[in-house]
């Protein structure tokens, strides 16, 4: 039920005859209010293959401000940055926070409502989250400061609570996330509950990525009238339940997954990832290729010019379908011999619905009406040629959530 005062925007909205210049310069007015949020260095994302094939973002964070790379996770809560190290990824050329450089730099102290560590009062608080790929965590203080966001007219200081990562371990050392994590989870810690508990921007963000690897990322975007949903069970990470899989045949499946931005590609446990590998293979036209890293690969004759790929359809809880636009990976060896996989891994844990399957969808996380939206989109800056992203022989991939906190830093 919302209650709203008499004199509020969402009132005289419905006062005001719609189509008149004043019912459009309310509505404007309304949206105003309701800012949309991008990073100050651009909205952009990017999927690098080199760092786990995960897409990151460029953040300014401090005063002055300092810039860093950092990983998109919805798998997981904090954000974090490489902080006066002990141990950080090497051989990095990457800045590294100091909370000693920038004058806006605040500690976090045992007594705040964000710590989560039990430590004396008076001290500074403490962290360590550890991830879902193995002995993978990040560990120090947390810090006070400013996070430079923009909306279309004016740059915005937001006031964020962050990780000084003093010690990261596993997959912070090579692949994934070497200059910093961007947890987007529903913790109160993360910028984007920061952000709405500040009253900066709706509680709700959206992700879009492109084909090219390329794409975008606002805070504040609740998505479009016309977009499919299906509710959240809160716990307190992006899970949903899927009742079904459409691969040409329906299968029966009930399972719940993970919406992971942090994971490269997606992984199901049996029995549906058997059904779906299956059925996908039976109705692959191309033969198989059983010395490929993935299970399910495929070799592309030279003289073929058109790849039929099965479709593949997610039946979710609501009934709504959510398409997977981009179930394969190319793949090629040193004699430019090429090959397509289908990119799901088999896992024994989790059901992850990676950033693989969220490409070519506007995915939107409302988090004030507990749903996920999707539609397809075009996501990519200007149209271009998707290439491959992986060796034959070895397959980079990160999955660094969903993760958990320690009492103890």
């Amino acid at each position: 039920l919302d209650v709203h005062h008499r004199f509020s925007d969402a009132v005289r909205l419905r006062w005001l005859e719609r189509g008149t210049a004043e019912y459009y310069a309310a509505l404007a007015a309304h949206d105003r209010g309701r800012h949309l949020l991008t990073f100050a260095d651009g909205n952009e994302t990017l999927q690098l293959g080199s760092l786990g094939s995960l897409h990151y973002a460029v953040v300014a964070v401090g005063t002055p401000s300092v810039t860093f790379l950092v990983a998109l996770d919805t798998g997981s809560h904090l954000f974090w940055l490489p902080c006066d190290c002990r141990q950080c990824a090497p051989n990095v050329e990457f800045d590294i926070y100091s909370p000693n450089k920038s004058s806006s730099s605040e500690s976090v102290n045992c007594n705040n409502n964000l710590c989560q560590s039990e430590c004396s009062a008076a001290s500074h608080c403490p962290y360590q989250v550890a991830y879902a790929t193995a002995d993978t965590s990040s560990s120090g203080i947390l810090v006070e400061d400013v996070l430079y966001l923009t909306t279309e007219d004016e740059v915005i200081k937001a006031p964020i609570t962050f990780g000084c990562g003093i010690v990261q371990t596993g997959a912070f050392l090579e692949t994934a996330a070497p200059n910093g994590l961007f947890g987007l989870g529903m913790d109160k810690i993360s910028v984007p509950s920061l952000l709405a508990s500040a009253g900066l921007t709706s509680d709700s963000f959206s992700m879009c990525f492109g084909r090219d690897g390329i794409g975008r990322i606002r805070f504040g975007d609740k998505g479009s009238s016309d977009q499919d949903e299906t509710p959240f069970h809160v716990n307190p990470t992006y899970n949903i339940s899927i009742a079904g899989i459409t691969v040409g045949n329906s299968i029966n499946a009930s399972f719940s997954v993970f919406v992971d931005s942090g994971s490269s590609f997606t992984s199901l446990a049996d029995p549906a990832y058997t059904r779906l590998s299956e059925i996908f293979n039976a109705q692959a036209q191309d033969e198989r290729d059983p010395n490929i890293p993935f299970e399910y690969c495929y070799n592309i004759s030279p003289s073929k010019t058109k790849i039929e790929i099965p479709d593949i359809n997610f039946t979710m809880e609501s009934g709504s379908q959510f398409p997977v636009t981009n179930p394969v990976v190319l793949i090629y060896n040193e004699q430019q011999e090429y090959a397509y996989c289908l990119a799901v891994v088999k896992s024994h844990r989790f059901n992850i619905i990676a950033q693989n399957f969220m490409t070519g969808l506007h995915i939107v996380f409302d988090r004030e009406k507990l749903v996920l939206g999707w539609k397809k989109f075009n996501c990519e800056v200007e149209d271009s040629i998707p290439l491959p992203i992986n060796p034959r022989n070895s397959p980079p991939m990160a999955t660094v959530g969903p993760s958990s906190y320690s009492p103890e830093a």
